[in-house]
Protein backbone atom coordinates (compact mmCIF):
# COMPACT_ATOMS: atom_id res chain seq x y z
CA UNK A 1 0.00 0.00 0.00
CA UNK A 2 1.04 3.65 -0.36
CA UNK A 3 2.80 5.74 2.25
CA UNK A 4 1.26 8.99 3.54
CA UNK A 5 2.52 11.99 5.51
CA UNK A 6 0.02 12.19 8.37
CA UNK A 7 -0.67 13.82 11.69
CA UNK A 8 -1.06 11.35 14.54
CA UNK A 9 -4.80 12.07 14.47
CA UNK A 10 -4.92 11.43 10.73
CA UNK A 11 -2.94 8.20 11.09
CA UNK A 12 -5.54 6.97 13.58
CA UNK A 13 -8.37 7.91 11.21
CA UNK A 14 -6.74 6.14 8.25
CA UNK A 15 -5.91 3.10 10.39
CA UNK A 16 -9.56 2.85 11.40
CA UNK A 17 -10.79 3.18 7.81
CA UNK A 18 -8.36 0.51 6.61
CA UNK A 19 -9.17 -1.67 9.64
CA UNK A 20 -12.81 -2.26 8.69
CA UNK A 21 -14.48 0.76 10.29
CA UNK A 22 -18.21 1.22 9.76
CA UNK A 23 -18.79 4.34 11.86
CA UNK A 24 -16.98 7.06 13.76
CA UNK A 25 -18.73 9.09 16.45
CA UNK A 26 -17.20 12.16 18.07
CA UNK A 27 -17.60 15.58 19.59
CA UNK A 28 -14.91 18.11 18.62
CA UNK A 29 -12.23 18.91 21.18
CA UNK A 30 -8.53 19.63 20.78
CA UNK A 31 -6.42 17.52 20.33
CA UNK A 32 -8.80 14.90 18.91
CA UNK A 33 -10.81 16.97 16.39
CA UNK A 34 -8.82 16.15 13.27
CA UNK A 35 -9.71 12.45 13.43
CA UNK A 36 -13.36 13.01 12.52
CA UNK A 37 -12.47 15.79 10.08
CA UNK A 38 -10.09 13.46 8.24
CA UNK A 39 -12.75 10.75 7.93
CA UNK A 40 -15.33 13.32 6.81
CA UNK A 41 -12.97 14.50 4.05
CA UNK A 42 -11.93 10.98 2.99
CA UNK A 43 -13.18 9.83 -0.42
CA UNK A 44 -12.42 6.28 0.67
CA UNK A 45 -14.70 6.65 3.71
CA UNK A 46 -17.45 8.08 1.51
CA UNK A 47 -17.18 5.20 -0.95
CA UNK A 48 -17.30 2.69 1.90
CA UNK A 49 -20.41 4.35 3.38
CA UNK A 50 -18.75 4.96 6.75
CA UNK A 51 -20.91 6.95 9.17
CA UNK A 52 -19.03 10.18 10.02
CA UNK A 53 -21.31 12.87 11.48
CA UNK A 54 -20.62 14.84 14.67
CA UNK A 55 -22.61 13.88 17.77
CA UNK A 56 -24.31 16.32 20.15
CA UNK A 57 -21.88 15.43 22.95
CA UNK A 58 -19.42 12.73 24.03
CA UNK A 59 -22.04 10.67 25.87
CA UNK A 60 -24.26 10.43 22.80
CA UNK A 61 -21.19 9.60 20.71
CA UNK A 62 -20.17 6.78 23.07
CA UNK A 63 -23.68 5.35 23.18
CA UNK A 64 -24.08 5.48 19.39
CA UNK A 65 -20.78 3.63 19.00
CA UNK A 66 -22.00 0.97 21.45
CA UNK A 67 -25.15 0.68 19.33
CA UNK A 68 -23.10 0.11 16.18
CA UNK A 69 -21.04 -2.50 18.02
CA UNK A 70 -24.28 -4.18 19.14
CA UNK A 71 -25.22 -4.53 15.46
CA UNK A 72 -21.91 -6.33 14.84
CA UNK A 73 -20.01 -3.56 13.08
CA UNK A 74 -16.76 -1.84 14.00
CA UNK A 75 -17.03 1.59 15.60
CA UNK A 76 -14.57 4.29 16.67
CA UNK A 77 -15.51 6.97 19.20
CA UNK A 78 -13.23 9.99 19.66
CA UNK A 79 -12.96 12.78 22.21
CA UNK A 80 -10.43 14.63 24.34
CA UNK A 81 -9.70 13.63 27.92
CA UNK A 82 -12.35 15.81 29.58
CA UNK A 83 -14.86 14.49 27.05
CA UNK A 84 -14.40 11.08 28.65
CA UNK A 85 -15.88 12.55 31.83
CA UNK A 86 -19.06 13.25 29.87
CA UNK A 87 -19.07 9.76 28.35
CA UNK A 88 -17.97 7.96 31.54
CA UNK A 89 -21.31 6.35 32.41
CA UNK A 90 -21.61 4.59 29.05
CA UNK A 91 -17.84 3.99 28.83
CA UNK A 92 -17.56 2.13 32.13
CA UNK A 93 -20.69 0.07 31.51
CA UNK A 94 -19.47 -0.89 28.03
CA UNK A 95 -16.78 -3.01 29.69
CA UNK A 96 -19.59 -4.93 31.42
CA UNK A 97 -21.83 -5.33 28.38
CA UNK A 98 -18.85 -6.31 26.26
CA UNK A 99 -18.88 -5.79 22.52
CA UNK A 100 -20.21 -7.51 19.43
CA UNK A 101 -18.41 -5.59 16.70
CA UNK A 102 -15.02 -4.14 17.63
CA UNK A 103 -15.22 -0.90 19.65
CA UNK A 104 -12.24 1.47 19.98
CA UNK A 105 -12.36 4.50 22.29
CA UNK A 106 -9.85 7.20 21.32
CA UNK A 107 -8.93 9.58 24.14
CA UNK A 108 -6.59 12.47 23.38
CA UNK A 109 -5.00 13.76 26.59
CA UNK A 110 -3.54 17.25 26.93
CA UNK A 111 -0.63 17.36 29.41
CA UNK A 112 0.49 20.98 29.97
CA UNK A 113 -3.13 22.05 29.31
CA UNK A 114 -2.49 23.65 25.92
CA UNK A 115 -6.25 23.98 25.42
CA UNK A 116 -7.86 22.27 28.39
CA UNK A 117 -9.05 22.79 31.95
CA UNK A 118 -6.94 20.03 33.47
CA UNK A 119 -4.24 17.43 32.86
CA UNK A 120 -6.25 14.32 33.70
CA UNK A 121 -4.93 11.00 32.44
CA UNK A 122 -7.42 8.77 30.60
CA UNK A 123 -5.45 5.65 31.45
CA UNK A 124 -7.01 5.74 34.93
CA UNK A 125 -10.46 5.36 33.38
CA UNK A 126 -9.35 2.36 31.35
CA UNK A 127 -7.74 0.76 34.40
CA UNK A 128 -10.96 1.39 36.31
CA UNK A 129 -12.95 -0.23 33.50
CA UNK A 130 -10.40 -3.10 33.31
CA UNK A 131 -9.91 -2.85 29.56
CA UNK A 132 -6.71 -2.80 27.46
CA UNK A 133 -4.94 0.44 26.55
CA UNK A 134 -2.88 1.03 23.42
CA UNK A 135 -0.52 4.02 23.62
CA UNK A 136 1.46 4.68 20.41
CA UNK A 137 4.94 6.17 20.46
CA UNK A 138 4.77 7.48 16.87
CA UNK A 139 2.42 7.98 13.93
CA UNK A 140 3.12 4.57 12.39
CA UNK A 141 2.21 2.86 15.64
CA UNK A 142 -0.90 5.04 15.86
CA UNK A 143 -1.97 3.67 12.48
CA UNK A 144 -0.96 0.07 13.25
CA UNK A 145 -2.61 0.04 16.67
CA UNK A 146 -5.89 1.44 15.38
CA UNK A 147 -5.85 -0.99 12.47
CA UNK A 148 -5.51 -3.98 14.82
CA UNK A 149 -7.45 -2.64 17.83
CA UNK A 150 -10.85 -3.69 16.46
CA UNK A 151 -9.69 -7.30 16.20
CA UNK A 152 -8.28 -7.11 19.75
CA UNK A 153 -11.62 -5.73 20.97
CA UNK A 154 -13.55 -8.56 19.33
CA UNK A 155 -11.15 -11.20 20.64
CA UNK A 156 -11.42 -9.97 24.24
CA UNK A 157 -15.10 -8.96 24.00
CA UNK A 158 -14.36 -5.52 25.52
CA UNK A 159 -13.79 -1.98 24.24
CA UNK A 160 -10.16 -1.01 23.71
CA UNK A 161 -8.84 2.42 24.65
CA UNK A 162 -6.39 4.14 22.30
CA UNK A 163 -4.66 6.88 24.31
CA UNK A 164 -2.61 9.67 22.73
CA UNK A 165 -1.34 13.07 23.83
CA UNK A 166 -1.19 16.44 22.11
CA UNK A 167 2.32 16.13 20.63
CA UNK A 168 1.54 12.88 18.88
CA UNK A 169 -1.87 14.09 17.72
CA UNK A 170 -0.47 17.22 16.10
CA UNK A 171 2.91 16.14 14.70
CA UNK A 172 3.48 14.51 11.30
CA UNK A 173 5.40 11.51 10.06
CA UNK A 174 5.40 9.08 7.17
CA UNK A 175 2.91 6.24 7.62
CA UNK A 176 2.84 3.01 5.62
CA UNK A 177 -0.62 1.58 5.03
CA UNK A 178 -1.86 -2.01 5.22
CA UNK A 179 -4.38 -3.92 3.16
CA UNK A 180 -7.92 -2.59 3.57
CA UNK A 181 -10.13 -4.91 5.61
CA UNK A 182 -13.75 -5.46 4.66
CA UNK A 183 -16.37 -4.13 7.03
CA UNK A 184 -18.20 -6.61 9.24
CA UNK A 185 -21.62 -7.68 8.10
CA UNK A 186 -24.49 -6.81 10.39
CA UNK A 187 -25.03 -9.48 13.04
CA UNK A 188 -26.89 -9.37 16.33
CA UNK A 189 -25.28 -10.59 19.58
CA UNK A 190 -25.30 -14.36 19.99
CA UNK A 191 -26.45 -13.79 23.59
CA UNK A 192 -29.65 -11.73 23.32
CA UNK A 193 -29.24 -10.56 26.94
CA UNK A 194 -25.60 -9.46 26.65
CA UNK A 195 -26.38 -5.76 26.58
CA UNK A 196 -29.16 -5.85 29.21
CA UNK A 197 -27.49 -4.69 32.43
CA UNK A 198 -30.07 -5.87 34.90
CA UNK A 199 -28.19 -6.79 38.11
CA UNK A 200 -28.49 -10.56 37.59
CA UNK A 201 -27.08 -10.30 34.06
CA UNK A 202 -24.48 -7.66 34.95
CA UNK A 203 -23.07 -9.89 37.71
CA UNK A 204 -22.53 -12.69 35.18
CA UNK A 205 -20.97 -10.29 32.66
CA UNK A 206 -18.69 -8.85 35.33
CA UNK A 207 -17.35 -12.32 36.17
CA UNK A 208 -16.62 -12.79 32.46
CA UNK A 209 -14.68 -9.50 32.46
CA UNK A 210 -12.68 -10.60 35.49
CA UNK A 211 -11.94 -13.96 33.91
CA UNK A 212 -10.64 -12.18 30.79
CA UNK A 213 -7.94 -10.32 32.73
CA UNK A 214 -5.29 -13.11 32.53
CA UNK A 215 -5.67 -13.17 28.73
CA UNK A 216 -5.24 -9.38 28.61
CA UNK A 217 -2.05 -9.77 30.66
CA UNK A 218 -0.63 -12.48 28.41
CA UNK A 219 -1.47 -10.50 25.24
CA UNK A 220 0.38 -7.51 26.69
CA UNK A 221 3.39 -9.73 27.46
CA UNK A 222 3.39 -11.00 23.87
CA UNK A 223 2.55 -7.68 22.20
CA UNK A 224 4.77 -6.44 19.40
CA UNK A 225 4.29 -2.95 20.87
CA UNK A 226 5.98 -3.86 24.19
CA UNK A 227 9.70 -4.55 23.82
CA UNK A 228 12.43 -5.10 26.42
CA UNK A 229 15.95 -4.40 25.20
CA UNK A 230 19.01 -4.98 27.36
CA UNK A 231 21.77 -2.40 27.59
CA UNK A 232 25.36 -2.02 28.75
CA UNK A 233 24.45 0.09 31.80
CA UNK A 234 22.76 -2.05 34.46
CA UNK A 235 22.73 0.69 37.06
CA UNK A 236 19.56 2.29 35.63
CA UNK A 237 16.69 0.58 33.87
CA UNK A 238 14.10 2.71 32.05
CA UNK A 239 10.40 2.18 31.35
CA UNK A 240 9.18 4.57 28.64
CA UNK A 241 5.50 4.69 27.73
CA UNK A 242 4.04 5.97 24.47
CA UNK A 243 5.61 9.12 23.10
CA UNK A 244 8.02 9.26 26.06
CA UNK A 245 9.98 6.51 24.28
CA UNK A 246 10.72 8.96 21.44
CA UNK A 247 11.98 11.57 23.88
CA UNK A 248 14.21 8.94 25.48
CA UNK A 249 15.73 7.82 22.18
CA UNK A 250 16.58 11.43 21.31
CA UNK A 251 18.91 11.39 24.31
CA UNK A 252 20.51 7.94 24.26
CA UNK A 253 21.84 5.42 21.78
CA UNK A 254 20.31 1.99 21.47
CA UNK A 255 22.06 -0.30 23.93
CA UNK A 256 23.13 2.40 26.41
CA UNK A 257 20.46 1.36 28.93
CA UNK A 258 18.06 -1.51 29.44
CA UNK A 259 14.73 -0.15 28.25
CA UNK A 260 11.17 -1.44 28.41
CA UNK A 261 9.13 0.28 25.72
CA UNK A 262 5.55 0.09 26.99
CA UNK A 263 2.69 0.74 24.57
CA UNK A 264 0.09 -1.94 25.38
CA UNK A 265 -1.49 -2.29 28.79
CA UNK A 266 -2.13 -3.98 31.23
CA UNK A 267 1.48 -3.46 32.32
CA UNK A 268 3.35 -6.71 31.47
CA UNK A 269 4.54 -7.90 34.91
CA UNK A 270 7.08 -10.46 33.67
CA UNK A 271 8.94 -7.91 31.55
CA UNK A 272 8.84 -5.33 34.34
CA UNK A 273 10.20 -7.81 36.85
CA UNK A 274 12.96 -8.92 34.45
CA UNK A 275 14.04 -5.29 34.02
CA UNK A 276 13.86 -4.69 37.76
CA UNK A 277 15.98 -7.71 38.62
CA UNK A 278 18.80 -6.83 36.19
CA UNK A 279 19.08 -3.12 37.17
CA UNK A 280 19.88 -1.27 40.40
CA UNK A 281 17.29 1.47 39.90
CA UNK A 282 14.33 2.22 37.64
CA UNK A 283 13.30 5.46 35.91
CA UNK A 284 9.70 5.75 34.71
CA UNK A 285 8.95 8.09 31.79
CA UNK A 286 5.25 8.58 31.06
CA UNK A 287 3.28 11.55 29.73
CA UNK A 288 0.52 12.35 32.20
CA UNK A 289 -0.03 11.02 35.70
CA UNK A 290 2.43 8.61 37.37
CA UNK A 291 0.12 5.64 36.86
CA UNK A 292 2.85 3.18 35.83
CA UNK A 293 5.12 4.43 38.58
CA UNK A 294 2.44 3.95 41.25
CA UNK A 295 1.53 0.47 40.04
CA UNK A 296 5.14 -0.68 39.84
CA UNK A 297 5.89 0.62 43.31
CA UNK A 298 2.92 -1.44 44.44
CA UNK A 299 4.12 -4.81 43.15
CA UNK A 300 7.89 -4.18 43.07
CA UNK A 301 8.36 -2.60 46.50
CA UNK A 302 11.46 -4.68 47.10
CA UNK A 303 13.96 -2.01 48.11
CA UNK A 304 15.43 -0.68 44.88
CA UNK A 305 14.85 3.01 44.08
CA UNK A 306 12.16 3.76 41.48
CA UNK A 307 12.33 7.28 40.07
CA UNK A 308 9.84 9.36 38.13
CA UNK A 309 7.22 12.00 38.73
CA UNK A 310 6.54 10.99 42.33
CA UNK A 311 10.05 11.68 43.65
CA UNK A 312 10.69 14.80 41.53
CA UNK A 313 13.13 13.23 39.06
CA UNK A 314 10.58 14.22 36.41
CA UNK A 315 8.30 17.28 36.98
CA UNK A 316 4.92 16.33 38.46
CA UNK A 317 2.99 18.51 36.00
CA UNK A 318 3.22 19.33 32.32
CA UNK A 319 4.11 17.26 29.28
CA UNK A 320 7.44 15.58 28.78
CA UNK A 321 10.05 16.72 26.26
CA UNK A 322 13.59 15.64 25.36
CA UNK A 323 15.19 18.18 27.72
CA UNK A 324 13.23 16.90 30.73
CA UNK A 325 14.21 13.33 29.90
CA UNK A 326 17.87 14.36 29.51
CA UNK A 327 17.85 15.97 32.97
CA UNK A 328 16.32 12.81 34.45
CA UNK A 329 19.20 10.82 32.94
CA UNK A 330 21.75 13.25 34.39
CA UNK A 331 22.78 14.50 30.96
CA UNK A 332 23.84 18.07 30.24
CA UNK A 333 21.06 20.15 28.73
CA UNK A 334 21.38 23.34 26.71
CA UNK A 335 18.31 25.46 27.37
CA UNK A 336 19.26 28.66 25.57
CA UNK A 337 19.00 32.22 26.82
CA UNK A 338 16.24 33.03 29.31
CA UNK A 339 13.29 34.98 27.89
CA UNK A 340 13.78 38.66 28.81
CA UNK A 341 11.08 40.33 30.89
CA UNK A 342 10.44 42.83 28.10
CA UNK A 343 8.89 39.98 26.06
CA UNK A 344 5.33 39.76 27.25
CA UNK A 345 3.07 36.77 26.83
CA UNK A 346 0.29 37.51 24.38
CA UNK A 347 -3.01 36.19 25.71
CA UNK A 348 -5.60 34.93 23.23
CA UNK A 349 -8.45 37.27 22.35
CA UNK A 350 -11.82 37.22 20.65
CA UNK A 351 -11.57 37.82 16.91
CA UNK A 352 -12.23 41.33 15.64
CA UNK A 353 -15.79 41.32 14.38
CA UNK A 354 -16.86 38.51 16.74
CA UNK A 355 -20.44 38.79 17.99
CA UNK A 356 -19.40 37.67 21.49
CA UNK A 357 -17.62 41.03 21.87
CA UNK A 358 -20.84 43.00 21.50
CA UNK A 359 -22.65 40.62 23.84
CA UNK A 360 -20.14 41.26 26.62
CA UNK A 361 -20.06 45.02 26.06
CA UNK A 362 -23.86 45.15 26.39
CA UNK A 363 -23.91 42.74 29.35
CA UNK A 364 -21.32 44.71 31.30
CA UNK A 365 -23.38 47.86 30.88
CA UNK A 366 -26.64 46.13 31.81
CA UNK A 367 -25.08 44.76 35.00
CA UNK A 368 -23.56 48.01 36.24
CA UNK A 369 -26.29 48.60 38.82
CA UNK A 370 -25.86 45.10 40.28
CA UNK A 371 -22.08 44.98 40.51
CA UNK A 372 -19.65 42.25 39.48
CA UNK A 373 -19.38 38.56 40.31
CA UNK A 374 -22.66 37.16 38.97
CA UNK A 375 -21.87 35.89 35.44
CA UNK A 376 -21.28 32.15 34.97
CA UNK A 377 -19.80 31.10 31.64
CA UNK A 378 -18.94 27.91 29.82
CA UNK A 379 -16.49 26.21 27.48
CA UNK A 380 -16.13 28.00 24.16
CA UNK A 381 -14.62 31.02 22.42
CA UNK A 382 -16.70 33.24 24.70
CA UNK A 383 -14.65 32.00 27.69
CA UNK A 384 -12.14 34.66 26.57
CA UNK A 385 -14.61 37.17 28.02
CA UNK A 386 -12.80 36.51 31.31
CA UNK A 387 -9.83 38.50 29.97
CA UNK A 388 -9.33 42.21 29.39
CA UNK A 389 -10.87 44.36 28.09
CA UNK A 390 -14.16 42.64 29.00
CA UNK A 391 -13.45 40.99 32.37
CA UNK A 392 -17.06 39.92 32.07
CA UNK A 393 -17.31 36.34 33.38
CA UNK A 394 -16.64 34.71 36.73
CA UNK A 395 -16.55 30.96 36.05
CA UNK A 396 -15.63 28.30 33.51
CA UNK A 397 -15.74 24.80 34.97
CA UNK A 398 -17.01 22.24 32.46
CA UNK A 399 -19.35 21.86 29.51
CA UNK A 400 -22.85 23.02 30.46
CA UNK A 401 -21.97 24.24 33.96
CA UNK A 402 -22.91 27.87 33.28
CA UNK A 403 -26.67 27.35 33.55
CA UNK A 404 -26.58 25.00 36.52
CA UNK A 405 -24.06 27.17 38.40
CA UNK A 406 -26.21 30.23 37.79
CA UNK A 407 -29.20 28.29 39.13
CA UNK A 408 -27.28 27.19 42.21
CA UNK A 409 -26.07 30.73 42.86
CA UNK A 410 -29.66 31.99 42.51
CA UNK A 411 -30.78 29.28 44.96
CA UNK A 412 -28.21 30.74 47.37
CA UNK A 413 -29.70 34.22 46.95
CA UNK A 414 -27.46 35.72 44.27
CA UNK A 415 -30.14 37.36 42.14
CA UNK A 416 -29.93 38.14 39.31
CA UNK A 417 -27.56 35.42 38.17
CA UNK A 418 -26.47 35.19 34.54
CA UNK A 419 -25.37 32.20 32.46
CA UNK A 420 -23.41 32.68 29.22
CA UNK A 421 -23.24 29.62 26.97
CA UNK A 422 -22.67 28.99 23.26
CA UNK A 423 -25.06 27.35 20.84
CA UNK A 424 -23.09 24.11 20.47
CA UNK A 425 -22.35 23.85 24.19
CA UNK A 426 -26.05 24.42 24.92
CA UNK A 427 -27.09 21.32 22.99
CA UNK A 428 -24.02 19.45 24.26
CA UNK A 429 -24.97 19.66 27.94
CA UNK A 430 -26.85 22.88 28.71
CA UNK A 431 -30.39 21.79 27.95
CA UNK A 432 -30.83 19.64 31.05
CA UNK A 433 -29.65 22.51 33.26
CA UNK A 434 -32.20 24.79 31.63
CA UNK A 435 -34.89 22.20 32.37
CA UNK A 436 -33.92 22.25 36.06
CA UNK A 437 -34.20 26.04 36.04
CA UNK A 438 -37.60 25.95 34.29
CA UNK A 439 -38.92 23.34 36.73
CA UNK A 440 -38.18 25.71 39.62
CA UNK A 441 -38.71 28.97 37.70
CA UNK A 442 -35.28 30.08 38.91
CA UNK A 443 -34.53 33.81 38.64
CA UNK A 444 -31.69 33.46 36.11
CA UNK A 445 -30.94 35.03 32.75
CA UNK A 446 -29.47 32.60 30.22
CA UNK A 447 -27.56 34.11 27.29
CA UNK A 448 -27.08 31.61 24.47
CA UNK A 449 -24.51 33.42 22.33
CA UNK A 450 -25.24 31.83 18.96
CA UNK A 451 -22.52 32.03 16.29
CA UNK A 452 -24.05 29.14 14.29
CA UNK A 453 -21.07 26.82 14.67
CA UNK A 454 -18.72 25.06 17.06
CA UNK A 455 -16.29 27.93 16.78
CA UNK A 456 -13.56 27.15 19.32
CA UNK A 457 -12.59 23.88 17.64
CA UNK A 458 -12.54 25.15 14.07
CA UNK A 459 -16.10 25.68 12.86
CA UNK A 460 -17.72 22.25 12.93
CA UNK A 461 -21.47 21.95 12.45
CA UNK A 462 -23.46 22.89 15.55
CA UNK A 463 -26.26 20.54 16.59
CA UNK A 464 -28.19 23.65 17.67
CA UNK A 465 -28.20 25.31 14.26
CA UNK A 466 -31.62 26.84 13.59
CA UNK A 467 -33.22 25.08 16.56
CA UNK A 468 -32.47 27.07 19.72
CA UNK A 469 -35.72 29.01 20.04
CA UNK A 470 -37.87 25.92 19.53
CA UNK A 471 -35.71 23.88 21.93
CA UNK A 472 -36.15 26.53 24.65
CA UNK A 473 -39.91 26.64 24.07
CA UNK A 474 -40.05 22.84 24.21
CA UNK A 475 -38.17 22.80 27.49
CA UNK A 476 -40.79 25.15 28.88
CA UNK A 477 -39.34 28.66 28.85
CA UNK A 478 -42.10 31.27 28.63
CA UNK A 479 -42.00 32.57 25.01
CA UNK A 480 -42.47 36.13 26.33
CA UNK A 481 -39.05 35.80 27.96
CA UNK A 482 -37.20 34.39 24.93
CA UNK A 483 -35.53 37.15 22.92
CA UNK A 484 -33.52 36.81 19.71
CA UNK A 485 -31.00 39.66 19.55
CA UNK A 486 -28.60 41.07 16.96
CA UNK A 487 -25.18 41.64 18.56
CA UNK A 488 -24.06 44.61 16.46
CA UNK A 489 -22.98 48.04 17.67
CA UNK A 490 -25.97 49.74 16.03
CA UNK A 491 -28.30 47.63 18.20
CA UNK A 492 -26.30 48.19 21.38
CA UNK A 493 -28.86 50.32 23.24
CA UNK A 494 -31.71 48.03 22.28
CA UNK A 495 -29.76 44.99 23.50
CA UNK A 496 -28.87 46.67 26.80
CA UNK A 497 -32.52 47.48 27.45
CA UNK A 498 -33.60 43.88 26.73
CA UNK A 499 -30.93 42.62 29.12
CA UNK A 500 -31.92 45.06 31.87
CA UNK A 501 -35.58 44.10 31.55
CA UNK A 502 -34.87 40.36 31.82
CA UNK A 503 -32.34 40.77 34.62
CA UNK A 504 -35.16 42.22 36.72
CA UNK A 505 -37.55 39.37 35.87
CA UNK A 506 -38.01 36.88 38.71
CA UNK A 507 -37.96 33.79 36.53
CA UNK A 508 -36.14 32.11 33.66
CA UNK A 509 -35.20 34.32 30.72
CA UNK A 510 -33.34 33.22 27.60
CA UNK A 511 -31.57 35.77 25.39
CA UNK A 512 -30.22 34.54 22.06
CA UNK A 513 -27.78 36.94 20.37
CA UNK A 514 -27.37 35.52 16.84
CA UNK A 515 -24.45 36.41 14.58
CA UNK A 516 -22.42 34.07 12.39
CA UNK A 517 -18.84 33.37 13.48
CA UNK A 518 -16.53 35.78 11.65
CA UNK A 519 -14.18 32.92 10.73
CA UNK A 520 -16.83 30.65 9.20
CA UNK A 521 -18.37 33.71 7.52
CA UNK A 522 -15.04 34.50 5.83
CA UNK A 523 -14.55 30.90 4.72
CA UNK A 524 -18.11 30.68 3.42
CA UNK A 525 -17.77 33.88 1.39
CA UNK A 526 -14.44 32.71 -0.02
CA UNK A 527 -16.01 29.40 -1.06
CA UNK A 528 -19.00 31.18 -2.63
CA UNK A 529 -16.69 33.48 -4.58
CA UNK A 530 -14.64 30.54 -5.78
CA UNK A 531 -17.79 28.67 -6.82
CA UNK A 532 -19.12 31.72 -8.67
CA UNK A 533 -15.81 32.02 -10.52
CA UNK A 534 -16.05 28.43 -11.75
CA UNK A 535 -19.55 29.06 -13.07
Amino acid sequence: MDKLLLLGDEAIAQGAIDGGLSGVYAYPGTPSTEIMEYVQASKQAAELGIHREWSANEKTAMESAIGMSYAGKRALVCFKHVGLNVAADAFINASITGVNGGLVVLCADDPSMHSSQNEQDSRFYAKFAMIPILEPSNQQEAYDMTYSAFELSERLNVPVMLRITTRLAHSRSGVGRKEVKAQNGMRLPSDPRQFVLLPAIARVNYKKLLNTQPLMDSLAEESQFNTLSKGKNNKLGIIAAGIAYNYLMENIAEGDYSVLKLSQYPIPPKQVRELYEQCDELLILEDGYPIIEEMIKGFLNLGKPIHGRLDGTVPRDGELNPAIVAKALGLEVYEGMPIPEVVKKRPPSLCLGCGHRDVYIALNEALEEYGTGRVFADIGCYTLGALAPFNAINSCVDMGASITMAKGAADAGLVPAVAVIGDSTFTHSGMTGLLDAVNENSPITVIISDNSTTGMTGGQTSSAFGRIVEICKGIGVDPEHIHVMNPLKKFHEENVQIMKKELSYQGVSVLIPQRECIQTFARRKKAEKKSAGKN
